[in-house]
């Protein structure tokens, strides 16, 4: 019983690397039915993102397993011997869980914080499920995964600070306006960085988006998506008097709002709080703007300054949250050890309650003239005696256990009482001429 991943991801690998290793549709065989092919994999999930690809595998022989999984990886993206050795790494054990959770938890994301990798393994983790290709180690895993990722969302800041520009925009309008279910905004331009930051003005509750853009057809595309407005570009200087933040992000030359726009729109909003946000590069909205009254205007070096000084933030939440991935982890293989204390308890009970029964079957004559009470009360105490003679080390199995420290007592009580060896000896229920391997 051994835990494995193998991967790959944006800190080893470059983007053409990883795009042959990508998530593809419809692929036949999937992975997870590869990986379950595979004689050494007993239990298999596999992850795809833009930005890694993971195999985590319970396996029978490591270096089998290892460099099977690494084979079936290399023929899927078309991999070269040395590309494999380059660029793949292999976690083994506690090392393999903490980095699981660490992905979760997006502790090892290219943007720390990000909240989409979460639902990405839940996602793989269901399709693994429906395959059938895990089973009560790897549940266990990925459950204790989800959990460490929650308590690291709850109990740490990690994904509190904006480290996009966009983000960082729609941050902004939050602490000048509060909530902004209430609020409208326009976006001038339709590209990226745009989408972006309509997302997340709608994730945090905006009441109406307005979009203009040159090309007409593409803004109404976009305002579909958001269920907002299109507007032509020669609508701005009216759509300026109503909304409450503005955010721009075209590939104009000029600028695209002037003073004499916003002076016009000033006088009609009746001292409103005007926020102008831009984002582009060249920019959109005139400098001067920023200097007039109720109008706060940011540019890209505001956002970037915010951004990075966010990002040093996230650096200290994360200290914070390794604390809870390691605790976690902990627990996760304090939970995994007693897989092996487990069977050793039952094996050894079951081997000298073997032995009673043997000797009850030799002492068969003289039982035989007692009265079925008294043979009852004999059997009553020979397990009596058998239960407290087991009690002490069963005992001290359980408490190292606790303290982590199970194995060496594990192959202690096997080897004493030679409870992997070939026996003939009766049993009640069990095959003890097999030699056990659940130990």
């Amino acid at each position: 019983m051994n835990i494995i991943l193998v991967g790959s991801n944006h800190k080893t690998t470059p983007l053409e690397v990883r795009e042959r290793l990508a998530p593809r549709d419809n692929e036949s065989p999937h992975p997870l039915m590869a990986l379950r092919s595979l004689p050494s994999v007993q239990e298999a999930f596999f992850l795809a993102t833009c930005n890694r690809v993971e195999v985590l595998a319970v396996v029978s022989e490591v270096k089998e397993a290892k460099e099977a999984i690494k084979e079936m990886l290399q023929k899927r993206g078309g991999l070269s011997p040395k590309e494999v050795e380059r660029y793949l790494y292999t976690y083994k054990g506690e090392e393999a869980i903490r980095h699981l959770f660490k992905v979760a938890a997006s502790l090892d994301s290219l943007i720390i914080g990000e909240p989409q990798i979460l639902g990405q393994v839940k996602d793989s983790y269901r399709l693994a499920t429906e395959m059938g290709t895990t089973g009560p180690i790897l549940n266990r895993a990925l459950h204790f995964s989800f959990r460490a990722a929650k308590r690291v969302r709850t109990e740490t800041g990690l994904a509190n600070h904006a480290i996009s520009v966009s983000y960082a925009a729609v941050e902004l309008a939050k602490k000048i306006f509060g909530e902004l279910e209430k609020k409208s905004a326009l976006l001038i331009g339709a590209g990226e960085m745009a989408e972006l930051a309509a997302r997340h003005l709608i994730k945090n509750g905006l009441s109406h988006l307005l979009v203009a853009n040159r090309t007409f057809a593409r803004a109404q595309e976009l305002a579909g998506v958001f269920r907002g407005s299109a507007i032509k570009f020669t609508e701005l200087p009216i759509a300026l008097m109503g909304v409450d933040i503005v955010i721009s992000s075209t590939g104009a030359s000029n600028y695209i709002v002037t003073p004499d726009m916003i002076v016009e729109a000033l006088r009609r909003r009746r001292n409103r709080l005007l926020l102008m946000v831009d984002i582009a590069v060249p920019r959109d909205i005139d400098p001067q703007i920023g200097q007039m009254e109720n109008v706060y205007l940011f540019d890209m070096e505001d956002l970037q300054d915010i951004a990075d000084e966010n990002m040093n933030m996230r650096q200290v939440e994360a200290k914070k949250a390794e604390t809870i991935i390691d605790e976690e982890t902990d627990r996760f293989m304090a939970w995994l050890k007693s897989l092996e204390t487990v069977p050793t308890i039952i094996d050894l009970r079951e081997k000298v309650e073997s032995v009673m029964n043997q000797e009850l079957e030799r002492a068969g004559t003289w039982l035989r003239n007692l009265t079925d009470r008294d043979r009852e009360e004999v059997t009553i105490l020979l397990q009596s005696v058998i239960n407290k003679i087991l009690h002490d080390p069963i005992t001290v199995v359980k408490e190292e256990h606790a303290e982590g420290g199970t194995i060496n007592y594990v192959a202690a009580l096997r080897r004493l009482f030679k409870l992997d060896e070939k026996t003939n000896t009766p049993t009640t229920g069990r095959k003890d001429d097999a030699p056990s391997s659940r130990a």
